[in-house]
């Protein structure tokens, strides 16, 4: 089996923010109900990854583990590439006789970090969000110009953005262009 490879081999540029692709990252949907009285998809996402589902738009974090909510039905367990598979197939086990759907989706994404003090304005010239609004800890799912994506600052001026690894070139094209120095980005 081949190593996994970053979509764009690690592709970085400089800017007003420094925009660098990551290494593959452990990525596993899971949905079906979410809620408490749901069918043991919360316990069973809080056993596997350490922490209890967060909020609506949040994401925890638990040592190399975190969780996001994704939507009323959906959350993305983020972990170690080598780790994903079989924590994909631990909690379909978890989950066996629940109406949910677990995936290993770490091969179709790409992950790319965002650093420097305007990540929020350079951001904000591609998402729809009001990126002051943004707090560390929350997650947002939107669009990236024409592209899905989501979104999240685990700390002021460090942004972590995933995409489809299919659209990996124009996402990381379009975080580039946005963080060129003179490009009416001034940090705060």
């Amino acid at each position: 089996m081949s190593e996994p490879a970053p979509a764009l081999g690690g592709a970085r540029a400089e800017g007003c923010v420094t925009v660098a692709e990551l290494p593959p990252q452990g990525m596993i949907s899971v949905r079906g109900d979410l809620s408490e009285e749901g069918e043991g998809v919360a316990q069973a996402l809080a056993d596997a990854t350490g922490t209890d589902l967060p909020d609506v738009r949040g994401i925890a974090h638990a040592g190399d583990n975190a969780l996001a909510w994704m939507s009323p039905d959906e959350a993305m367990i983020f972990c170690a590439y080598d780790a994903a598979e079989d924590l994909a197939q631990a909690l379909r086990e978890a989950l066996t006789g629940a109406h949910a759907l677990v995936a290993n989706v770490s091969d179709a994404r790409a992950t790319f970090e965002l650093t420097g003090a305007a990540v929020r304005e350079v951001v904000a010239k591609l998402a729809p969000v009001d990126m002051d609004r943004l707090a560390p800890g929350e997650i947002r799912r939107t669009r990236l110009a024409q592209i899905p994506a989501a979104f999240w600052m685990p700390e002021e001026g460090r942004l972590r953005l995933i995409c489809f690894r299919s659209v990996a070139r124009y996402a990381f094209d379009l975080l580039a262009k946005a963080a060129e120095t003179g490009a009416e980005v001034h940090a705060r």
